[in-house]
Parts: C-alpha cells; structure tokens; sequence
C-alpha cells in the first residue's frame, strides 16, 4: 500500500511550499509527497521542493487537463472564482491507496501522514473547528438545511485545506455526476468570501462519503489549528492549545508577510535550510506572496 501526501502548487506559492515541506520533512524524512501543478508555472517550485525534499510531480498529467477540461464544461465561468483549484479532487485517482491533502499555507509539527492511520475507521477526515466556529459560512447558503442535508450531517462542514481519504472510495464519472448537480444548484452554496472549492468539496463529501471523522471531536479530540486564534503558545517553534500540541497551523484566509499572525514561526521553517538574511534578501525582490 502507497501512503503518502499531495499538494497542490505554482511557482506564485514558492515560499509557502517550501515552509510546509521543511516542517513535512523535520518530522518525516521519508513520506512520499506529490506536486499537483496548479496550473503550467509550477516548474521553478517542482525543482526546489524535488532538490530539497525529493517531491515527486503528480504522475498523471492527462488526468488533471482532463478533470479541468470537464469542469470547464460543467461549471459556468462566473461559478467559480479560481477552476483549477478543483484540480485537488485528482487525488482519488493518483498513485497514492491512502492519501493526505495539505494546502501550501500550513505548517506541521508532528508526523503527520501518521494521522492516516485513521482511515481503518472512516473513507475521509478533516481535522479543523470550521463546524463550531463558521457554522456554515463560506460553505453553504440556509438554503441546503433539511431539504439537502440533516442538521447531523452539517455538523461534519470542513476546511478544505487539511483532509484524509483513500483511493477508490469515488469514480471519475460519480465525480462528474455530483459536479454537475452542483453546477445546477448554485443556490446551495456560500461564495460571498471568495472561496472557491471548499463549498464543492463539502457538498461532495457529505453526499458521497458516509464514513466521516472530524479528529477535534471525540475521541481524538485534537486541538485548533487555524492562525487566527491568537491564544496558541510557541514552545520552541511547535504551538500548543492549552497544553495539547497542534498537529498542523493553518493560515486560511491570511496573508502570510511580516506583521501576520504568527509570522515568526512560519519564518522559522522556511529559513530551516537557509540563513534568514538570504530569505530576507530574495522576500525583497518579491511581489508580497498570499496563502
């Protein structure tokens, strides 16, 4: 069984790729990771994250023109704010039996592809306080409750940007077939902040994927993870959340540059294979980079 991580990136990302593979490998030197190119610049981030980590480039180009070529014809232009993020949703037919998907604008701080193991219990998990603290925002309009989708089930919303599952639990067509439902349904969904496949990736999930598990609920019960919350400590460059340590911090939503939440940490693992002066001398050169 191949276990491994997927990322989804361009060469726009460079410096968060870099800061989340430095924290993936500190812990984890071995974990296969794939590069999902967001779009055709990902050259220059494939050949850094390939020389200092060995990521591997998603193997199946043909699979991803071909997903994005058909989310092109189902979705109309103005659905979708960014298309090619819904490239993440390759991963159910890569090379990887059971998977992580992690978002560029996190840091880890344990073994992560450890929480694979929860996948002999459920299809997919997520791990994130989104169902608590945003309720349904920028996932779904009042629109889906009772007609859609139980208050239980709602319970189970997500972030996209942190999540598990397994090769094989969908098909390709049963993919198209709830994205076309989707796209027939534009009522059903929270765009108003920008987000793009969160709302879609909900939608499929709790429509697909009976066996759910959220690991801040009982009986993991693990601890916040969004940049957000002000309150985490910084033990030696690992958060903690009232003595219980993260698993991962994540910057949704955020613009990570000097003066954000938690800057100095992210700082720390990107400059984990550099001095800190030559980041600070190539971040000059640059055009402010968001997660």
């Amino acid at each position: 069984m191949k276990r491994g991580i997927y990322i989804v990136a361009n060469d726009k990302v460079i410096e968060n790729a870099i800061a989340l593979l430095n924290s993936i490998r500190l812990y984890d030197p071995e974990v296969l990771v794939y590069l999902i190119p967001f779009n055709d610049e990902y050259q220059t981030v494939l050949a850094t994250l390939n020389r200092l980590h060995n990521v591997q480039l998603f193997p199946d180009l043909e699979l991803l023109e071909r997903l994005t070529d058909r989310v092109g014809e189902i979705f109309d232009r103005d659905f979708l704010k960014l298309p090619n993020k819904m490239r993440k949703l390759a991963v159910w037919f890569g090379v990887l039996d059971e998977f992580l998907y992690i978002d560029t604008d996190i840091v880890v701080f344990e073994k992560i592809a450890d929480t694979l193991n929860h996948l002999s219990n459920c299809d997919f998990f997520c791990c994130d306080y989104h169902y608590s603290s945003e309720g349904l925002r920028n996932i779904f309009s009042p629109v889906v409750k009772d007609a859609i989708f139980s208050n239980e089930q709602l319970q189970d919303v997500f972030n996209s940007g942190f999540w598990g599952s397994r090769k094989g639990v969908i098909t390709e067509e049963k993919l198209y077939e709830v994205l076309r439902d989707c796209a027939q349904h534009r009522e059903y969904f929270d765009f108003t902040q920008g987000v793009t496949d969160q709302p879609v990736l909900n939608y499929l999930i709790l429509k697909c994927f009976e066996q759910r598990m959220n690991l801040v609920k009982p009986p993991e019960n693990a601890p916040g993870s969004w940049a957000g919350s002000k309150h985490f400590e910084n033990r030696q460059y690992v958060l903690y959340d009232r003595g219980q340590k993260l698993k991962y911090l994540h910057w949704a939503g955020i613009s990570i540059c000097p003066g954000a939440p938690y800057w100095d940490l992210w700082e720390h693992y990107r400059c984990l294979h550099e001095p800190s002066s030559a980041f600070w001398r190539k971040l000059s050169r640059l055009v402010p980079f968001k997660a």
